[in-house]
């Protein structure tokens, strides 16, 4: 099976984990309309004849109850929680737009994924040596292992 891990927000992580190879065979950041543009196509090749399937991971922050907006100024939370509107529109948008196309998906909770690994944990976790970003490797973390 091919899974695809999509990391929400201004810079989309994506990440593509291959379960027959056990290995990462993609991890980048993308413009939204690039990495549906990638599911997209995963799921027309995969589903014309290679006959594996592929899964969508979304990290979804609408499952999120804390935001951590306590301790700072007005301008700050302001600031924040327009971020964080902004990546919970995001995950309503792959919510409709993966039911749409008919791929097998799921909205994942913050909570259940491993996020914020530096450069170097994430190389030596899995084994990935090419460079990544944080949004790229919160990305394939939402799908290594699978």
């Amino acid at each position: 099976m091919i899974y695809v891990g999509i990391d929400t927000g201004v810079n989309t992580g994506f990440a593509v984990w291959d379960s027959k190879q056990r290995s990462l065979l993609q991890v980048c950041s993308l413009p939204i309309h690039k990495a549906m543009e990638r599911v997209r196509s995963l799921y027309d090749e995969y589903k014309a004849g290679i006959g594996d399937k592929v899964i969508v991971r979304v990290e979804d922050p609408r499952q999120r109850t804390w935001f951590g907006t306590e301790r700072m100024s007005r301008e700050m939370e302001r600031k924040k929680l327009q971020g964080v509107g902004s990546v919970k529109r995001d995950a309503s948008i792959w919510d409709d737009y993966l039911k749409e196309l008919g791929v097998e998906y799921e909205m994942v909770a913050p909570k259940r994924n491993v996020t914020k690994l530096t450069q170097e944990r994430f190389k030596a976790l899995t084994g990935w040596q090419k460079q990544t970003n944080e949004h790229g490797r919160d990305g394939a973390m939402l799908v290594y292992g699978f």
